[in-house]
């Protein structure tokens, strides 16, 4: 055993391919073979490697020849790791929905100290039912400024700037979600993070996050999405400094990409963009802490050795094939890849590799078509959450309620999708008036997004319930009827996101009363829309009496 003082060392995982020299009738030639499958290299502001894909099943090994061949649990291992299987559904879960790893080791997790409770964070909350006096109900449209970041003074890490804003349900049924934010300023040093609850897609909205996971490593930018899977332990360094963005926490079922239906086999979100660590491992067998949070409580547990010791890790059946009765030596490169049910490990991705899809002719796709990732409820086509995302786009329907370029100044306006606002040029989402029964949360990573007098900045959010009724001020109104319909640019240099949920969402007592923040709905912005029907009196009874029906007559109003 190495002594506790030794310094610590980090292996990570290589590739390769060779050339091989061939002669055919005097002529020189080369076969080129790849010795792995297609991985994503380092880059100057991304220095890690990446295996690419969604939904395989993955294999890596840091060191060659440490992952067992043909079995997951052998007598013995290679320098004697030890074997850890990890299950993210129960053992009888169908295959196609089955999910698995197995990592092999330097010190098994159980080589720790005990559990003790540590106090709970008043911002983080687990409870969504309406008898928690701590949640409450808002039947309008709510925003917040962009939530700030700890002041330098007080050094607050990834977990500790854990802050609930919205959710429903509970983890320990298993079927629910919360939207968090995040703000920290500090890295977590010799600490790790392991989330009971539920599985955590987090969205960088200032400065990378540099996340160390049990299977390797990820950098996250802003405009990035990372997915870390119920369970299981990472650590967060701040390479930029402070931090801050959101996160959507999914206590049943699990992310997926929506099915494509007549799209066919590609748009939105193609799976190949996808992006899975490599085996990546530390020899430290110096003192650390791992905070885990169970049932929303904090608890803190200790041990000698860190947490990030996986030399080799895969999913399971990564190595069986129809031939599998004369099981094939895995390659000396570090990967392997089969298209399988989904392994249990963490990944991310780039949310400008997104395939917008979109009208055109005429009239305006549902926002689901923007959907990246979803996840699905006990109810059938009704998503516990999705995520959409509202990138660079053409907008060229014809004959379509369109609001157009505006030049003027941001309206005095609760609703943050109204317009865009882009090198000195704003632009209006399209968007025509409608209730809808999700639950909106909308979020901003980059770009700048008006909705209010003092605009939608990054950092910022919004929140509308189910039913709650959205559209333009009758200004846009008029001038989306009016127009002249050319195609157009929308959303350049922004990324805005919505959360959408089936579910109601009682907001919390900090998303309500702590965060000061939050600015409600003027709703004078409406009253303009006053009922133009009625300028048509004339002609309406005109119509109604050609065609045999009685006439519209006005009711006068009560002097009283």
């Amino acid at each position: 055993m190495l002594p506790s003082s030794v310094a610590r060392t980090s292996v990570a995982a290589a590739s390769a391919r060779t050339v091989v020299p061939s002669a055919r009738r005097g002529v020189a030639n080369y076969t080129v073979t790849a010795k792995s499958t297609y991985i994503t290299k380092a880059t100057e502001k991304d220095p890690y490697d990446y295996q690419s894909g969604f939904g395989n099943r993955f294999a890596s090994e840091a060191i060659p020849g440490t992952l067992p061949n043909a079995q997951n649990s052998p007598q013995k291992l290679k320098y004697d790791l030890y074997a850890e299987g990890m299950t993210g559904t129960s053992f009888v879960a169908p295959r196609a929905e089955s999910k698995t790893a197995w990592l092999y080791r330097l010190r098994p997790s159980v080589a720790h100290q005990g559990f003790t409770p540590l106090p709970d964070n008043p911002d983080l909350e687990h409870n969504f039912s309406t008898l928690n006096p701590r949640v409450h109900v808002s039947p309008t449209q709510l925003a917040w400024h962009p939530f700030e970041l700890p002041s330098a003074s007080t050094p607050v890490d990834f977990v500790g700037g854990l802050k609930t804003l919205c959710g429903s349900g509970d983890p320990t049924l298993r079927e629910g979600v919360a939207y968090h934010v995040y703000a920290a300023n500090t890295s977590m040093e010799n600490s790790a993070f392991c989330n009971n609850d539920g599985h955590m897609l987090i969205l960088p909205q200032q400065g990378r996050l540099d996340i160390q996971t049990e299977f390797g490593r990820l950098m996250v930018r802003p405009g990035e999405l990372v997915v870390i899977q119920r369970g299981m332990r990472f650590k967060v360094v701040l390479p930029d400094g402070p931090s801050r963005g959101y996160i959507s926490e999914l206590f049943g079922s699990s992310y997926e990409l929506p099915e494509l239906g007549p799209l066919g086999t590609h748009g939105l979100a193609n799976a190949r963009d996808f992006e899975s660590p490599v085996a990546s491992f530390d020899v430290d067998q110096s003192g650390w802490e791992i905070t885990y949070k169970v049932a929303g409580r904090l608890f803190l547990c200790k041990q000698e050795h860190t947490p990030f010791d996986v030399v080799a890790w895969h999913g399971k059946s990564v190595f069986y094939h129809l031939t599998s009765l004369f099981p094939a030596r895995l390659p000396p490169s570090s990967l392997l890849t089969t298209m399988l049910p989904p392994s249990y490990v963490p990944y991310k991705y780039a949310l400008e590799k997104f395939t917008n899809v979109g009208s055109i002719s005429k009239d305006h796709i549902d926002p689901s078509i923007f959907c990246v990732l979803t996840a699905k409820s006990k109810t059938p086509h009704h998503a516990l959450t999705e995520l959409l995302i509202f990138s660079p786009r053409w907008d060229v329907a014809s004959a379509t309620f369109r609001p157009p370029v505006r030049l003027s100044p941001l309206p005095s306006t609760p609703h943050h999708r109204l317009c865009l606002l882009h090198t000195g040029k704003l632009t209006v989402m399209p968007q025509y008036y409608h209730r809808n029964s999700a639950t909106e949360f909308m979020g901003l990573i980059y770009g700048e997004y008006g909705g209010r007098s003092d605009g939608f900045q990054p950092g910022s959010a919004s929140y509308e319930t189910g039913f709650c009724p959205h559209g333009v001020s009758y200004d846009e109104f008029k001038k989306a009827t009016e127009g002249e319909l050319k195609p157009r640019r929308i959303h350049e240099g922004t990324m805005a996101f919505m959360l959408e949920s089936s579910l109601m969402l009682p907001l919390t007592d900090f998303a309500m009363k702590r965060s000061g923040k939050l600015h409600e709905h003027e709703p004078k912005m409406w009253d303009n829309l006053k009922a133009q029907f009625l300028n048509h009196l004339d002609e309406v009874n005109a119509d109604l009496r050609a065609a045999g029906m009685p006439e519209v007559t006005l009711k006068e109003k009560d002097s009283a």
